[in-house]
């Protein structure tokens, strides 16, 4: 069986570029990814990043939907609660009834509440920290240890203060906002003295509905109790890739949307026409995730050469080591092998890959020789398998 590659596109601000830039360069790569022949195009959603423009996500799935014919397109993902069920069914339903069968609505679960509250404790530090566990390489698959690191929640408080969101509000529940987008989109709304809501631009709506998570918890759990497609992220959470796929399986009951669990895996991949070329173009990618996991925000990718002459601490090198080891970076031939590794190891349907750098011509030549070297050699599923070993791998700052 052929699996499927897909793209998850950020709309990186270009360095001395504009978010107009961001969005028009999504647009075009959009177009690449169809003509390549992936299978959907998704947007994140990130607020008050100056380096990532994908905030309304509904907005330019739109954009992007009118821009194309076939490839599906959707969000990776709309956050709950920062958007509301009901505005999440109506947005997208209004831009599915323009565009039926090709719209994807992600959610994904943001707890803010639990945020806020951790920014208002001082982080303990252990007198003794317990070791950290060598990487895990499960039949050919990385697997590192989780990211210890609590970077600067500020920009968190900011986003909740601008959206009206306090500390002490009840937290939504998530089982809830997502049957609740359920019903919109069946018909089956309700208010509480039983009479119906009628919600027009939602009610019917040709489009899939998707749960977005990086943990064996809740996300994992609601997505495979509502029999719903899950997509795990091995690109931000490597560590709990394979627990987080076993728990939403484990979880799994058939719906009137799927008879059986549907699983997409992320990566992380930079392709060039050869190695060093491709490791040149994802030097940058180090100084991207130190920045996000530090507080700074997501800001637009340094040069290559900015990037190699950057001279690293231990401790940062420990702070990004999980997601600069688990990046995909090589020829074509060489990341479609990985990626093979990746689909065989986690049993996924579908591959969602992600790409910036910092130039965006680089960005649809990496699509581009990606998609050709995966129909060439490595579309085939050959099973699932869990043989474990414990050889860890050294972490490498590109």
């Amino acid at each position: 069986m052929t699996i499927p590659l897909s793209i998850l596109d950020l709309s990186p601000v270009p360095a001395g570029g504009t978010a107009a830039d961001a969005l028009r360069n999504s647009v075009d790569l959009a177009r690449v990814a169809e003509r390549a022949g992936y299978r959907r195009y998704w947007v994140a959603e990130h607020h008050l990043a100056s380096g990532v423009a994908s905030s309304s996500t509904p907005v330019l799935v739109a954009l992007i939907a009118a821009a194309t014919s076939r490839i599906r397109v959707g969000s990776g993902a709309v956050q709950l609660p920062v958007t509301s069920p009901l505005q999440a069914a109506e947005q997208f339903g209004t831009v599915a009834a323009l565009h039926p069968g090709r719209v994807d609505m992600g959610l994904g679960r943001f707890d803010i509440h639990k945020i806020l509250r951790l920014a208002g404790t001082a982080p303990q530090p252990d007198a003794e920290p317990p070791p950290v566990p060598p990487s895990r390489v499960v039949d050919g698959l990385l697997i590192p240890p989780p990211a210890r690191f609590r970077g600067d929640l500020s920009t968190y408080v900011h986003l909740a203060w601008l959206l009206g969101i306090r500390e002490d509000d009840p937290t939504p529940d998530y089982d809830t906002q997502v049957g609740a987008i359920l019903d919109f989109l069946s018909g089956a709304a309700h208010r509480p003295d039983g009479q119906p809501i009628t919600v027009p631009a939602a009610e019917g709506a040709d489009l899939d509905v998707w749960i977005l998570g990086s943990s064996p918890g809740e996300s994992a759990q609601v997505a495979g109790a509502r029999g719903l497609p899950f997509a795990a992220s091995y690109h931000t959470s490597p560590s709990s890739v394979l627990e987080t796929v076993d728990a939403y399986r484990r979880a799994f009951r058939p719906s009137g949307r799927r008879a059986a669990p549907h699983v997409v895996v992320s990566a992380d991949v930079v392709v060039a026409e050869t190695q060093q070329r491709a490791d040149e173009l994802a030097a940058p990618y180090a100084q991207w995730v130190l920045d996000i996991r530090t507080g700074v925000g997501a800001r637009p990718y340094v040069t290559p050469e900015q990037a190699s002459a950057r001279e690293w601490t231990p401790a940062e090198r420990a702070i990004v080591a999980d997601r600069v080891d688990t990046q995909f970076v090589g020829s074509p031939d060489a990341v479609a092998r990985k990626l093979a590794t990746l689909a065989r190891v986690t049993g996924a349907d579908e591959l969602l890959v992600t790409t910036i750098t910092t130039d965006h011509a680089d960005r649809v030549r990496s699509t581009e020789l990606l998609a050709a070297a995966w129909a060439e050699h490595a579309g085939e599923r050959v099973g699932f398998t869990s043989k474990e070993s414990n050889k860890p791998k050294a972490s490498v700052i590109r």
